[in-house]
């Protein structure tokens, strides 16, 4: 199944990312889970929200430094104030107010499986997701590795990597923090930061639409696996949902629309959430929180329950990593869910070939897959009763 999906695009809000929507309910429904595809509402990108943010600021506090204007600095001001708080909120799972009043919006396409007790007394949310990213020079692998390798001792240390999404936040920040103070120079400063980060939103608008084999074809590969699972030995007492979203890709926008849909069956002090991220890594996982710019610890009990699934198992799985990127679990987390993410990594803590063209499913390490379905297998099942007849 990686290698038919990874065989076309797949961006975010797509008919690529419909396609491959279609093809995932198909198999859960051979596996004989009732599955949908449900519909909802997505701009489909990031980089045009962060690019138009940061480019206003970037002309705003240019023009701010070079006039003595009240009017202009209080301009300055106002617009360096409202992109830092839009970009905020943008990569930080909220609601994505600017984009939702300000860009267009089309389809974006999640599956979402019925699987175990539907009485169960508890819900297990699954999620991985079938849209695939742009790429861009800032996603070059040779940037993590060549950290690895010049400073061994303090990569040996790291937790996790550079939150480069500041880069996009601290332009508006200093350019309103120039123009409320008058300081020329911390207003220029501002506007060259902010200019910088709108071309890398550009340059990664304008790049090829990757594979995706790894992220995250290998977690939706997961998902059907667990159906499969379910079907053959089913758990009693979980009620199981298996959801592959869209739009992952555009910061979770499918997972926004996925929990306004379900909200009202999702009990979140029955509900615990369990991400499946980058499985074709290497090293198996336990990211311990995520953030692009404020960290979030995950669940300690969902945290702990991936770790004993994964003793249970007997597979070894990496823990204290913390990643500077964004998954469904954190909308998931926002809205009040016990949450925990099972990802990847390789030698320099990254996912392998992550947002890059290389992420083929030739590139994959299939072992992780298996392991990261023992782990996420045990994890579905901690909640079940003992199997009928026992």
């Amino acid at each position: 199944m990686v290698h038919e999906l990874a065989s076309f695009e797949r961006p975010s809000a797509s008919e690529g990312e419909r396609r491959a929507a279609e093809w995932v309910a198909a198999h859960m429904r051979k596996l004989g889970h009732p599955a949908r595809v449900e519909v909802e509402r997505a701009h489909g990108g990031y980089w045009w929200p962060l690019g138009l943010l940061n480019g206003g600021v970037a002309l705003a506090g240019l023009a701010a430094s070079r006039s003595r204007s009240r009017r202009m600095r209080g301009l300055a001001t106002s617009v360096g104030v409202g992109a830092a708080a839009a970009i905020w909120d943008e990569v930080g799972g909220g609601r994505l107010w600017f984009r939702r009043a300000v860009l267009p919006h089309r389809d974006t396409f999640n599956v979402v499986a019925e699987a175990g007790d539907p009485d169960g007394a508890e819900t297990v949310v699954v999620v991985a997701h079938h849209d695939a990213a742009h790429s861009g020079l800032v996603f070059h692998p040779g940037l993590p590795r060549l950290f690895a390798e010049r400073l061994p001792a303090l990569h040996e240390r790291s937790e996790q990597s550079l939150p480069i999404m500041y880069a996009t936040w601290l332009g508006p920040v200093m350019v309103a923090l120039g123009a409320t103070l008058r300081r020329a120079g911390l207003m220029r400063a501002g506007s060259l930061l902010a200019a910088g980060a709108a071309g890398i939103m550009f340059d990664i608008g304008r790049s090829a639409v990757v594979p995706g084999a790894n992220d995250n074809l290998s977690a939706v590969a997961v998902l059907v696996a667990l159906a499969r699972s379910l079907a053959e030995r089913p758990a009693p007492g979980v009620r199981v949902l298996l959801v592959s979203t869209g739009s992952e890709e555009s910061f979770m926008e499918g997972m926004q629309g996925f929990l306004r849909r379900h909200r009202s069956t999702l009990d979140p002090d029955s509900t615990v959430v369990l991400c499946l991220e980058c499985v074709g890594s290497p090293m198996l996982a336990l990211v311990e929180a995520e953030g692009m710019l404020r960290m979030r610890h995950y669940s300690e009990a969902a945290r702990e329950r991936l770790a004993q699934a994964a003793d249970a198992a007997g597979l070894e799985i990496i823990r204290g990593l913390r990643t500077v990127a964004a998954t469904d679990a954190l909308i998931a987390m926002r809205r009040g869910y016990a949450a925990a993410t099972l990802a990847s990594v390789d030698e320099t803590k990254f996912p392998t070939n992550y947002h890059w063209p290389t992420d083929t499913p030739e590139n994959l390490d299939w072992g992780t897959l298996e392991r990261a379905f023992a782990v996420a297998d045990r994890f579905v099942r901690a909640g079940a009763g003992p199997p009928a007849g026992s």
